[in-house]
């Protein structure tokens, strides 16, 4: 019988064992997603300023805010900045981009510290 005791012991934690595993969650990776999780956790962040330059893939913007995060209010500075965002596939453009026009821009940094556009809203010179 003093055998039989750690036996019965075993096969009992055995099955708790199993039951705990077989209740988890089962989980798939995807490194896609884990991607796309990455791109839309970057903060994403704001300005308003006026266009000074325009190349084929970004642009360069004198800026009177400071920047943002995103659904915040500016921040007012006295000195203007420059800054360059680079436009890619994923950019949206509202308007045309063009020298001494206003524009409203949402950018993120890429790992390389690159302003990169993800949405541009522009308002014509008057």
């Amino acid at each position: 019988m003093k055998k039989v005791r750690p036996v019965i012991f075993s096969v009992f934690a055995s099955a708790i064992l199993a039951a705990a595993t077989l209740a988890a969650p089962a989980t798939l990776h995807n490194a896609a997603s884990d991607v796309q999780q990455g791109q839309s956790a970057q903060q994403l962040q704001s300005v308003s300023g006026t266009i000074a330059s325009v190349d084929s893939n970004s642009f360069t913007l004198t800026v009177t805010s400071a920047p943002t995060p995103k659904a915040q209010s500016f921040a007012q500075d006295s000195t203007p900045k420059t800054m360059t965002f680079k436009t890619d596939k994923n950019t949206t453009v509202d308007g045309t981009l063009k020298a001494n026009s206003q524009a409203d821009v949402t950018y993120r940094q890429d790992d390389s510290g690159n302003n990169i556009a993800v949405s541009v809203r522009v308002t014509p010179a008057q």
